[in-house]
Formats: C-alpha cells, sequence, structure tokens
C-alpha cells in the first residue's frame, strides 16, 4: 500500500478520534506499563549470570554483550507485543485493517518514514557542527569517507551494542512500546517529553554498579560524578527523541538519530581542541581513538579552539531555528 494513501487513511481515523474525551487507559496505568517496561529490560541483565559483570567479567566482553543482546532483544518483542494489542483493543475503529494500521502507525512503523529520517539526522548534525569540525581537525574524515568506522562496527562486539543493539533495542522500548500508551492515556505533550527521558536516564544509571564492581579501586565520587553526568546527558538526549518520534511517527528516525548521537559522543563545552586529544565517547567515559591505535594528544594553534567554540554554536542557533520545519511531518502521532 503507498505510503500516501496510508497517511490519508490514518488522517480518517485521527478525524473520528478527536470527538473521543474520555481516555482509553488512565494515566497510571500508562505510567505504570513504562516503569514496568523499564524493568523488564534491565533486571534480567542481572538475573543471568551470563549477562552479569563481575570482577572478572566486564560488560565489554563478548559473551555478556551477546547474551545481553537476547535479553534486551527479547524484552522488546514482549512489550512490543503488549503495547500492539492495548492499541488493537482500543482502537476506535471497526475495521480490523484500520485498527491494525493505527496501532503500527502509533508505534512508529508505518509509514517508515526514510524522509523524515533524513531530515531528523540533517538537524541533528547541525547541532554536532562543532564536534564534526573537531573529527575533521583529527583527521577522522579519512575514514568517514572510506567508511571504515562502519567496518569497525560490524568487527566489534562493542561497536554493534553501541550503535546498532543499543540504538534499535532502546528506541523500540522507550519510543515505540511506551509512548504510544502515554498517548492513548491523553497524557499532554510536554509530560510525554519530559516524562520519559527521566525514566530513560533512570534506566541507565545501573551503569554505577558495573563500574564499581569492573573499577573497584577508583574513588566512589569519580563514579558518582560519571554516573550524574550520563544520567543527565541520556535524558536531555532522550527528551530530544522523543520529541522527534512524535513530531515525525517515524521509529527509523529516532534510531538513526540516537545511534548518530552515541557515534559522536558527549560534546566538547571546555577545554582547548588538540589534534586526537581524548574526549568522551559514546559511552560516557570511554576515549575515542585515533585510526593509529590509543587517543593521542598534539597541540594546535588558539584559532582551532575559537573555531570550534563559533562553530558548536552556530550549529545550537541552526538546530534551534530548524527544529519545528525539519520535524514537520503529516505522520505525526500528535499536534503542538
Amino acid at each position: 500500500m503507498p505510503p500516501t494513501s496510508i497517511v490519508a487513511r490514518l488522517k480518517t481515523i485521527y478525524t473520528r478520534e478527536k470527538e473521543v474525551i474520555v481516555p482509553s487507559i488512565s494515566t497510571t496505568v500508562a505510567i505504570t506499563s513504562l516503569i514496568v517496561y523499564t524493568l523488564i529490560y534491565v533486571l534480567p541483565l542481572y538475573i543471568s549470570p551470563a549477562s552479569r559483570p563481575s570482577h572478572g567479567l566486564n560488560r565489554d566482553a563478548p559473551s555478556v554483550i551477546k547474551r545481553r543482546t537476547q535479553l534486551v532483544s527479547t524484552s522488546c518483542i514482549a512489550c512490543s507485543i503488549i503495547t500492539f494489542f492495548v492499541l488493537y483493543t482500543h482502537a476506535s475503529n471497526s475495521s480490523p485493517t484500520q485498527n491494525v494500521l493505527e496501532g503500527m502507525h502509533r508505534m512508529g512503523y508505518l509509514p517508515i518514514g526514510l524522509g523524515e529520517t533524513i531530515k531528523a539526522l540533517a538537524l541533528t548534525a547541525t547541532l554536532f557542527m562543532g564536534p564534526l569540525f573537531e573529527g575533521g581537525i583529527e583527521g577522522r574524515w579519512r575514514r568517514w569517507l572510506k567508511l571504515e568506522d562502519a567496518y569497525a562496527v560490524l568487527s566489534s562486539w562493542q561497536g554493534w551494542r553501541n550503535f546498532v543493539t543499543g540504538p534499535i533495542t532502546e528506541e523500540i522500548l522507550f519510543r515505540s512500546a511506551a509512548v504510544p500508551l502515554l498517548l492513548l492515556a491523553q497524557i499532554s505533550n510536554t509530560t510525554i517529553i519530559f516524562l520519559t527521558p527521566v525514566v530513560f536516564g533512570l534506566a541507565h544509571v545501573h551503569h554505577f554498579y558495573e563500574y564499581r564492581i569492573t573499577h573497584p579501586h577508583d574513588p566512589i565520587i569519580q563514579a558518582i560524578l560519571r554516573s550524574v553526568l550520563q544520567f543527565t546527558y541520556t535524558t536531555l538526549f532522550g527528551g530530544y527523541v522523543t520529541f522527534l518520534y512524535l513530531r515525525t511517527g517515524s521509529l527509523l528516525s529516532v534510531i538513526f538519530v540516537h545511534a548518530f548521537c552515541n557515534w559522536q559522543g558527549f560534546p566538547r563545552f571546555w577545554g582547548k581542541v588538540s589534534a586526537g586529544e581524548t574526549v568522551m565517547g559514546p559511552d560516557i567515559g570511554e576515549s575515542k581513538r585515533s585510526e593509529d591505535g590509543p587517543a593521542r594528544s598534539a597541540e594546535l594553534g588558539l584559532g582551532w579552539t575559537v573555531a570550534y567554540y563559533v562553530i558548536l554554536c552556530i550549529g545550537a542557533w541552526g538546530w534551534w531555528r530548524l527544529l519545528w520545519p525539519l520535524t514537520a511531518s503529516e505522520s505525526a502521532l500528535t499536534s503542538f
């Protein structure tokens, strides 16, 4: 079925839904579902000995990543089935086909949203103009042109986790499975955008425990600050991708944006720009490495640092100006 006909049919469905005032499910049920989904995603990682980090087994071990991939994939499938069942049973249409289309759209699968994905990536790249500029200074553009980073992702279990498994499973759970239930409860857009990221951020706090297990001799204040930084960053990021998901109605777009942000890591907000200097990578606290091996540092003139921060500000300004135009879509899940 052509995407235009799907959108037209969904418009008919939503026009009819505007007459409904009483929420299909309660706010309590929707928020409880979000919390339960998070527990279903996180708890199995520590129940299974094969995926639980220990003094002799850290989260980067291939066996741990493989087992965790199996567990989170199962959790996502289970939560998605539950959400689709709830959406189908509470649909306002008499036609089973329309009910299925409505459920698939609310979960971000239809339409796929290739155009929305390209625009969302362009918008996010604008925000990361500074880090992209710094990467160019460090010479990583050669790796980008040769697709060496893509090869590294596919040949590394850590890369597979950071750029494939993580983005796909987290966006399926926290956006595709959770957000439709919050919409079904008629929770406001503002609440959804600010609520789901907090839970999303808290879902990463368990890395504090993992860090203490694998780095028992590091000062505890270092582990706490690391977790606070990660919680802050993931919460802000969660709000951004939730906004994108509501505006575009495309699961594909938020998966690609998630992978892109993991690739770029935490932007530099202080310090001088140096060629190959260690900065925070996609997993907060890890180091980006030069193409020849371990991260290196080489001094550059002050002008490069000034240029970086100017471009960083220009990117932030451009992102703000383009935020609404580039996220506008006929497939939006709600109106703002």
